[in-house]
């Protein structure tokens, strides 16, 4: 079998394990946060952190949450990086920099998980299962919180109440992240991911000295790493990492993971507005750009640009073999168009213009399929700029599902989709108008430049995956990115809780002969088309200058 096949062999298996999970785990999250039981364990929780379950939230209050829960949870994983040197399961590590224990609490807490260390000689037992592996399960709970919120907006008339926010958050992590990354990780263990909590061991000898390796609960945190879009690795290397990522099925498995949530949330959100088919449009945008973003990179990455990729079959540099040029591409775009940030293969020798593909899917919002509730959010902003836009094109009041879109609600998506093309493009320019910065690039000229440019764009995308020719461990990279991440994850909630409760107040428009059928693929087709146009707009003249000019060049 040639590897092109191959390629595409596991791109039609995914795309039908994905349909397969899309309908019954979509309605399943919908009832979790329609229901108005509560299990016993989360009555327990509400208890302890007294919280009442049963209160209706207005966006204030909502956002209120969200904002006062994180900042506990950065304060408390700084914290832990502090201590480590003096906490048990450390395995002999220091305690964690200021500037770098900053940017790693932000990171977690930001569903981020951007990495400027090497996992296995940073990170003790205590800090990876009771710092990161948690902040994976309420990081990713935190954002399909602030998505359902925004459905209910759309749902609800004349109330302005979104939900409760812990109610939402405590559901996320007891019905859908724990119980799915407990099987996940069943079967990764079963595959051969390595879950224990032993010390450091020689392996062997390598090049004359001893090679080390510690062992870790791998496998369990792999789980929710994916499934909660989170990517940060217990291994530097992250998925390419046997003790990560043993297999080629694993490799497909977890590009399943971080899909299935994102993709399933279309149908969520189908469901709790009454229309399954708004549910299905959303869901035909998403597939379109990923679809398409897949192919072009497979195509990008098997182009023969002279002999030695002839005889390889593909640009095989900086990927895994055991994955193939098909597998790295299907995760390289999958994890950069949900906000994952995983990688099996190093994007920075991926050819100039699959380097440029990988930044794209991040530049346009991470919003095909996205983050868990992070995509869906996005993506409903985006629908209603593409309203917006069509009751320009024919001179009617935009309405989107059955609210109007005045001017309080552009403005609010407005300001949404400008605060993070303002922060990628500042920083980057920061970055290399100063001496120092610079410095960290691996290599000069365009490719450089894209080391930086990608940097920013992952963080304040909440993506975390790198370029890998970056040296992002120093104060400055350490500090900016950290603020990138910070203001990239929650000023567009501000935002979009806003929104949601100014939609909530509005009482239902009518359906009428005039009204744009949003169901419809000739809107699905202008959604798409306003996704391409506007981040094209954006950010081209900084793409031309970074991959588009290595690309070309090559």
């Amino acid at each position: 079998m040639g590897p092109v096949l191959a390629g595409v062999l596991q791109l039609l298996a995914l795309i039908g394990a994905l349909a397969l999970a899309y309908i019954p785990l979509g309605d399943y999250m919908a009832k979790v946060y329609s229901s108005d039981k509560h299990w016993r364990v989360e009555k327990w929780i509400y208890k302890g952190i007294g919280a009442d379950p049963d209160t209706e939230m207005r966006w204030p209050a909502y956002l209120r949450g969200v904002l006062a829960f994180s900042a506990a949870g950065v304060f408390f994983l700084y914290l832990l990086q502090r201590l480590q040197g003096v906490l048990p399961g450390s395995l002999g590590f220091k305690s964690i920099d200021p500037d770098q224990a900053f940017n790693t609490a932000v990171s977690f807490v930001t569903n981020t998980n951007w990495q400027s260390y090497y996992g296995e000689q940073a990170m003790g037992h205590v800090v990876q299962t009771a710092g990161l592996a948690v902040q994976n399960f309420v990081s990713a709970a935190v954002g399909i919180a602030v998505a359902v919120a925004l459905v209910r907006g759309f749902a609800r008339s004349r109330s302005g109440e979104l939900g409760n926010f812990w109610t939402d958050m405590v559901r996320g992590v007891t019905r859908i992240l724990l119980p799915g990354a407990f099987v996940a990780a069943v079967v990764l263990v079963a595959c051969g991911a390595l879950q224990n909590f032993s010390g450091i061991h020689e392996v062997g000898q390598f090049m004359g000295g001893s090679q080390q390796w510690n062992g870790g609960a791998v496998a369990s945190q792999e789980a929710i790493k994916e499934l909660g879009t989170n990517g940060g690795g217990y291994f530097n290397a992250n998925s390419a990492h046997p003790f990560e990522n043993p297999t080629p099925f694993t490799n497909l498995f977890e590009i399943f993971l971080l899909l299935v949530i994102p993709f399933a949330l279309t149908r969520t959100f189908g469901v709790l507005v009454g229309s399954v088919k708004q549910g299905y449009a959303i869901l035909a945008t998403m597939a379109t750009i990923w679809v398409g973003f897949v192919a072009l990179m497979m195509w990008t990455e098997f182009a023969h640009h002279g002999p030695a990729f002839d005889i390889a079959g593909g640009a095989y540099e900086g990927k895994e073999v055991r994955f193939g040029v098909g597998g790295s591409s299907i995760f390289a775009v999958s994890t950069t168009l949900t906000s994952t940030g995983a990688v099996d293969s190093f994007h920075s020798s991926f050819t100039g213009l699959g380097g440029g593909i990988t930044m794209l899917g991040m530049m346009l919002g991470e919003i095909a399929p996205g983050g868990t509730g992070s995509g869906l959010y996005g993506m409903l902003i985006m629908a209603i700029i593409a309203v917006f836009i069509a009751g320009l094109m024919v001179g009617r009041t935009p309405e989107y599902l059955g609210k109007k879109i005045g001017t309080r609600e552009i403005k609010l998506a407005a300001c949404y989709i400008l605060i993070t093309p303002a922060l990628v493009l500042i920083l980057s320019a920061a970055a290399m108008a100063l001496p120092t910065p610079g410095n960290s690039m691996t290599n000069s000229g365009a490719h450089g430049f894209s080391e930086i440019l990608y940097a920013y764009t992952s963080a304040a995308n909440n993506n975390g995956s790198a370029f890998a020719g970056l040296n992002a461990d120093t104060q400055w990279f350490n500090t900016t990115l950290g603020i990138a991440m910070a203001l990239g994850r929650f000023l567009p909630m501000v935002f979009v809780l806003a929104l949601a409760g100014s939609l909530a107040e509005q009482r239902p428009v009518p359906v009428t002969a005039g009204t744009l059928r949003t169901e419809k693929p000739l809107f699905t087709g202008l959604l798409v088309g306003a996704i391409l146009i506007i981040t094209g707009l954006t950010y081209f003249p900084a793409l031309a200058l970074g991959p588009l000019a290595e690309g070309l060049a090559s």
